[in-house]
């Protein structure tokens, strides 16, 4: 193989590569450092463990507000837990949700539908709206509560508040962000 044929095919291989690469700002999400991200609340590690960690930190409760991480315990089908913000509160057994890594791996979902079906109404088992059904999902999932941001009022009662709290989003341009 001459050197002008060797050259044509390391172009051609790098023409490919670029082809199929993924766009910058195109990311893969877990659930937490998301939540993390849009609720200004600092909480590292799995999902499973947020609960824990706000004791202390942050008001937790049983009452939806906007702002507020609602923090799903594991369970033999989810290990790690999840964690969805709050962005829209409907009534006190509805709210709207923006999560991430749920309905498809590592994509974002904004203000998808979950309902308390909680025998008592506090929030302890939920259904959540399942991008590929487009409905709530078959499955009800067990919650520890809300973690309140320190832009979410504190407390257990909620439904007053019906303001969206702002998504900032991250630039890789220049260290700059956008909000809206």
């Amino acid at each position: 193989m001459n050197f002008k044929a060797l050259t044509a095919r390391f172009a051609l291989m790098v023409a490919c590569g670029l082809m199929t690469a993924t766009p910058a700002m195109a990311q893969f999400w877990q659930c937490a450092p998301y939540a993390r991200q849009i609720s200004g609340i600092e909480i590292r590690g799995n999902a499973n463990t947020w609960w824990s960690q706000a004791a202390g930190h942050y008001a937790r409760g049983h009452a939806p507000k906007v702002g507020a991480v609602l923090a799903f315990t594991a369970t033999n089908r989810m290990r790690l837990g999840h964690v969805a913000m709050v962005s829209e509160v409907v009534s006190d057994r509805e709210v709207l949700l923006t999560h991430a890594n749920w309905s498809h791996r590592g994509g974002i979902e904004r203000d998808v539908r979950a309902i308390d079906v909680s025998p008592g109404g506090d929030w302890s088992m939920v259904k959540v709206w399942y991008g590929p059904q487009g409905d709530l999902g078959t499955s009800a999932y067990p919650t520890s509560g809300f973690i309140y941001s320190d832009h979410a009022p504190a407390g257990d009662d909620a439904v007053e508040q019906q303001t969206k709290a702002p998504i900032v989003l991250a630039s890789l341009d220049m260290g700059t962000t956008v909000s809206f």
